[in-house]
């Protein structure tokens, strides 16, 4: 196992198991309450076990860019919990409203236009940004307790024990979601109503072709 060199950060990660059916509404407090502090957390979508921070915590966010060994000109995605949400951090037509609806919450990241509410680092040199509602009750609960977005990038393993030995002295809390076999989402550009399969996942992009 790649163990991440440590540069200065020394937390005491805290496992929290939480129900994927029903979360409980004490833990998904906590972990809010840490992602205000400007904390890091590990958490389940519907797709792979994510690493994550507030949106507006420029911080977090470059850290997690250097966990992951990823060039600043790639922003990563994030997580709203509704398309009323999506409409405040992108530019959303009829149609893009209309594919979103019909496929949200689910296993996709769609690119679209940002708004002048986004950090500047999650975006990209178009003013594009990704964004993602899982169809996970654990990830949406925390995006609506905490009131904002919470970044998206994948933690690289399935078992949250193992992201715990990994990424532990730089997480502040990791979720027990319950183990289950990550695969991608399916990104799709919605930029100018034109739709562009930029990656296949799990998510159906058939009605793109």
């Amino acid at each position: 196992m790649v163990k991440i060199k440590n540069s200065g950060t020394n937390k005491k990660s805290v496992t929290l198991s939480v129900n994927p059916d029903n979360p409980q509404q004490r833990h998904i407090n906590r972990v809010a309450q840490v992602l205000e502090q400007g904390g890091l957390i590990a958490y389940p979508t519907d797709s792979f076990y994510g690493i994550g921070c507030d949106l507006f915590n420029k911080r977090g966010i470059q850290l997690i860019y250097r966990l992951k060994k990823r060039p600043l000109k790639k922003p990563f995605s994030f997580v709203c919990d509704s398309l009323k949400e999506i409409s405040r951090y992108a530019l959303v037509s009829n149609y893009a409203y209309k594919t979103m609806k019909r496929l949200l919450p689910g296993p996709y990241t769609f690119v679209l236009e940002g708004t002048k509410l986004v950090p500047r680092i999650m975006l990209t040199k178009r003013k594009t940004v990704g964004i993602r509602v899982p169809d996970n009750k654990i990830a949406l609960s925390i995006v609506q307790t905490l009131g904002r977005p919470i970044i998206s990038t994948s933690a690289g393993y399935d078992d949250p024990w193992e992201i715990k030995e990994v990424y532990g002295s730089y997480l502040d809390i990791v979720i027990d979601g319950g183990m289950f076999n990550q695969s991608p989402s399916s990104v799709v550009s919605l930029i100018g109503d034109r739709p562009e399969i930029i990656r296949k996942g799990k998510g159906d992009v058939s009605s793109f072709l």
